[in-house]
């Protein structure tokens, strides 16, 4: 072989070692932004996995709730709804990824009415045990009640219809 073509072998080999040096960066530059969205897909989903473990654990706990309402047993309403206080403070205590922060907001927010809700009810069964409990006013404070509860469900919706948009 002559020195023009072991020259031209060799810019050959330096250019082909360049251009592959230059992919691998390319393609790790690139990758660091996958892992990027990979973790944060990964980071909400496991927020999300949270939520619903919790929301289990909160219709178990309303069940229990309603089971004693329907019995009229005040104190194991009180009982039930502390029960379910606990596992509505595990929701408000939940770190949500950045990219769902405003998706707890909106949990906690609901999870605050339906702590309204409960207390009210459980108050309302206990002033209706007592001799001076006005019947008039049940029929309106039942529909504050169901109200408080109703806009806590909606609120908790609007979160898993906003999270559900963002995956």
């Amino acid at each position: 072989m002559n020195v023009i073509a072991r020259t031209s072998i060799l810019k050959f080999g330096v250019l082909a070692c360049i251009v592959a040096l230059a992919c691998g960066l390319i393609v790790g530059c690139a990758n660091p932004a996958a892992n990027n969205a990979n973790s944060e897909q990964q980071a909400n989903r496991a927020y999300m996995s949270q939520v619903n473990e919790i929301m289990e654990q909160l219709d178990k706990g309303l069940d229990s709730f309603v089971d004693a309402v329907s019995r009229g047993d005040i104190v194991n309403m009180r009982t039930q709804a502390d029960n379910a206080f606990q596992i509505l403070d595990k929701l408000a205590e939940l770190e949500a990824p950045e990219s769902l922060s405003d998706v707890q907001e909106k949990y906690v927010e609901g999870a605050d009415k339906l702590r309204g809700a409960l207390d009210a009810y459980i108050t309302l069964y206990t002033d209706m045990s007592s001799a001076s409990f006005d019947q008039s006013t049940y029929d309106d404070r039942i529909a504050q009640i169901q109200k408080l509860y109703d806009d806590g469900v909606k609120l908790m919706e609007e979160a898993d219809e906003a999270a559900a948009g963002k995956q």
